[in-house]
């Protein structure tokens, strides 16, 4: 079983993945934005966090960097939809998702989901994420 915290400030998200999650035999926790996940990692309450990248507040790469740096053995994965848009209401400014999912790695995030997944994709990456690297397996 797993401890799972999931970080995202779409209700209808957060009661999805963890309806998905808890019939995978894990224990899940949500939070609606950053400063809430940190709590509940404060309190133990999670060994892999999955964070939305698009969340009001601390956004979820600075996020992903405090994981890293309070809870260095929590394991991360980051998911976003943001920066999916047609060529009509392309901004200038606005970056895309492959940008924003490309910043959480280098935040430390050690996968990374596009939304929308499918939700065996989302399992073989827990599966992936959680499992020990090969120095940690000794």
């Amino acid at each position: 079983m797993r401890n799972i915290l999931i970080v995202d400030d779409e209700p209808y998200v957060r009661t999805a993945l963890r309806r998905v999650l808890l019939g995978s035999g894990n224990s899940v926790v949500t939070a609606a934005n950053a400063e809430e996940g940190l709590q509940q990692l404060r309190q133990g309450a999670a060994d892999l966090a999955i964070v939305d990248i698009i969340i009001p507040g601390l956004d979820g790469v600075e996020l992903i960097a405090q994981i890293r740096s309070q809870f260095p053995n929590v394991r991360v994965i980051a998911m976003t939809g943001g920066g999916n848009f047609g060529l009509s209401e392309y901004l200038p400014d606005t970056i895309i998702t492959h940008a924003y999912l490309e910043a959480a790695k280098k935040a430390g995030a050690q996968g990374v989901l596009f939304k929308p997944f499918e939700t065996q994709q989302l399992r073989d990456l827990i599966e992936r994420v959680a499992a020990p690297a090969p120095a940690e397996a000794h």
